[in-house]
């Protein structure tokens, strides 16, 4: 894992604000909020991310059968609070064997939702959202559409806007998408937090996906 804050949307290192610029900066993408690694699943890690948290902490709920928690990573620094958050989940693949999923919420211009996608980024890209959705879900009595981005590689992502943030969901491989049919409803980890009365996810084993794109990959730029 990491222990270096990386560019959200490409991996490299960044160089940290200093006596003239209260900015990360990233060699190939400027002034970027830094991403700070992955973090292993479990209570601790989500209540420290709860603490950071200024987008929402998302999970499908009910999860799906079988499918856990499997790491986090967020994106910002002490000063700004989390401006992005990434929950993994791992399960059974509706195909057969097991399936990969990363939900991410971020401001507009962070990248990671992009990159877990696969994508240029920062954002989903000019006219995705211009045909009829491909899905929808619900959270405290609203609905979000969600469009498949097409991406024709090894996952399948949808994206679209919840709450005034990007909202991602990635799956890997693409057949794992096929899961979305089952992801009616969202919840806000945020309610842990919040002091409702409200259940803890069940926590698994390290994603491989996601440290694979934000870790490996990236060491690799």
């Amino acid at each position: 894992m990491k222990a270096q804050p990386s560019c959200p949307r490409c991996g490299r290192a960044v160089q940290p604000p200093g006596l003239w610029t209260s900015a990360w900066r990233c060699d190939a993408h400027g002034a970027v909020a830094p991403l700070q690694g992955v973090r292993a699943p479990g209570p601790a890690a989500l209540d420290s991310l709860l603490s950071q948290a200024g987008v929402p902490v998302w999970i499908p709920w009910p999860l799906p059968t079988g499918w856990v928690v499997t790491g986090f990573a967020e994106v910002g620094d002490e000063r700004s609070g989390a401006l992005a958050v990434a929950v993994a989940l791992s399960g059974p693949n509706p195909l057969g064997g097991v399936g990969e999923a990363v939900i991410v919420a971020e401001d507009p211009g962070i990248g990671l939702g992009a990159r877990i996608a696969g994508l240029e980024g920062p954002d989903p890209g000019h006219g995705f959202d211009s045909g009829p959705p491909d899905a929808k879900v619900r959270f405290d009595g609203h609905e979000m559409a969600l469009w498949n981005l097409d991406l024709g590689r090894d996952r399948a992502a949808y994206a679209g806007e919840a709450l005034s943030h990007w909202l991602w969901l990635v799956f890997a491989s693409a057949d794992t998408g096929l899961l979305m049919c089952e992801v009616s409803s969202l919840r806000d980890l945020r309610d842990l937090r919040d002091g409702g009365v409200a259940q803890e996810p069940p926590f698994g084993a390290p994603s491989p996906f996601l440290s694979r794109v934000l870790v490996v990959e990236g060491e690799q730029d």
